[in-house]
């Protein structure tokens, strides 16, 4: 019988890339999506799945939270596109404002403005791109213009998107080894530093790439989502605020996952008060429409980039895209209004205190670690090494008992929770439920 999903599929099969859908041959993956709303998606056969991934971190308010689907409504019957960086509509300078309102302005204590049209001393100023990846390239080309300098400092699992330019700070060699003969590769690799000892070891070896003045920025993920989720040892981010000062080189703050409350701060960087030079945003800033930006210090960004004459040396044809722009102001609205920066530390805490307890399948360990609801469990084989199979048959597991869950990691063997930040205690419930009940069934195979 041709189910709806196979005939989605069998499409796929025949017209998309090869490279992009894993079919699995034994049918157990992917689901085909149909519709999401709030903690739950459904697919072609109207089974339903609590998602514990918000689509890579995107439904942060919740899968087409109402507030915001009427925003990008309502803009789409008003102004369904503009010109980019000829015509602009106010919704984008509307846009750019709030993010200087919610980065550097709120970083340095900054009061709003008392007087119509004034502005505060210290601001951001944004460069809006599409997807995230682009928003890395705008803050590797401003390091570039602001330092004259084309070097830069990356981590080892760093993942920051797969366009060229972000491509060359990105780690894993899956990703860079097929095109590395069109790279420039502009980017050296250290260590990220999970401990006290190696974060002294990396620092040292930062100094010594910036003391040479060939570096001019460290492009950094204050969480590795794709990488693991791995946290770097306390007070590393304050360290790298030091070298980057010491050495006149810029710190980029990568938070395309991480930012909009996913670590239960409006950004991860918050976690050691570290003011990043530039910081790049996307994923939940809309709630599912493809808009980025790169936000960066007024006096930085000025001193980077030329005024315009009329023809932009950074553009895209959907730059500030309104739609975009409508739907974002209503995600900040909702993720402030509702409380949710503060629901995902809270709800995160509760997560961890509910998977803690989880005894490892026999011949495994187990390592839990994470922030706010950006959390890991990485499985390995008590014999040393990442149990990459075992994972891999979990997340299927669990997909059939209707769970939505990804693997991280380079080894694929970090079972990723981000769930909408409207997650509540009895999704947790369900969710450590299904995931022991995962475990017997994968072990006793």
């Amino acid at each position: 019988m041709n189910t709806p999903t196979q005939a989605v599929l069998d499409r796929l099969r025949t017209y998309e890339s090869r490279n992009i859908t894993h079919i699995d041959p034994d049918g157990s993956w992917p689901i085909v999506w149909d519709r999401a709303q709030g903690m739950h998606v459904w697919d072609a056969e109207g089974r339903r799945y609590l998602d514990l991934t918000a689509a890579f971190g995107v439904a942060a308010a919740g899968h087409a939270n109402p507030r915001v689907v009427q925003a990008g409504q309502r803009q789409m019957a008003r102004l369904l596109h503009a010109m980019g960086d000829v015509h602009p509509h106010a919704l984008k300078a509307d846009l750019a404002r709030e993010l200087s309102r919610l980065t550097f302005e709120r970083w340095t204590g900054e009061p709003r403005p008392r007087r119509p049209g004034s502005v505060p001393t210290v601001r951001g100023k944004t460069i809006f791109c599409n997807a995230g990846f682009e928003a890395v390239e705008a803050a590797l080309k401003t390091a570039h213009l602001a330092t004259g300098r084309a070097g830069v400092v990356a981590f080892e699992g760093a993942y920051h998107g797969l366009g060229y330019g972000a491509l060359n700070a990105t780690h894993r060699d899956l990703f860079r080894s097929p095109f590395r003969r069109q790279l420039r590769e502009f980017a050296t690799f250290v260590p990220f530093p999970e401990s006290a000892n190696e974060r002294r070891l990396v620092e040292t070896a930062i100094q010594r790439r910036l003391e040479r003045g060939r570096t001019g920025a460290v492009l950094f993920e204050p969480i590795q989502a794709r990488g693991g989720m791995r946290l770097p040892a306390r007070g590393f981010l304050r360290a790298l605020r030091r070298l980057c000062d010491a050495h006149g080189a810029l710190l980029i703050a990568d938070e395309i996952y991480t930012g909009f409350g996913r670590t239960g701060r409006w950004f991860a960087v918050e976690e050691e008060a570290v003011v990043p030079d530039l910081i790049c945003l996307g994923k939940a800033l809309t709630g599912g429409f493809p808009l980025s930006a790169c936000v960066g210090r007024a006096d930085l960004m000025d001193a980077a980039w030329p005024e315009s004459d009329g023809e932009a040396i950074h553009t895209s044809t959907f730059l500030g895209h309104p739609v975009g722009c409508a739907m974002a102001l209503a995600q900040l609205r909702e993720i402030a209004q509702t409380g949710l920066v503060e629901r995902s530390a809270r709800m995160g805490a509760a997560l961890i205190a509910g998977l803690r307890p989880l005894r490892p399948p026999r011949g495994h360990r187990l390592r839990l670690r994470g922030r706010g609801l950006m959390i890991g469990l990485a499985i390995a084989q008590r014999a040393g090494g990442p149990a990459t199979q075992f994972a891999l048959a979990v997340v299927k597991r669990l997909l059939q008992r209707g769970f939505i869950i990804l693997p991280e990691g380079a080894a694929a063997n970090v079972l990723g929770f981000t769930p909408p930040l409207i997650l509540r205690e009895t999704d947790i419930a369900r969710a450590v439920q299904a995931v022991a009940a995962a475990f017997e069934e994968v072990a006793g195979r």
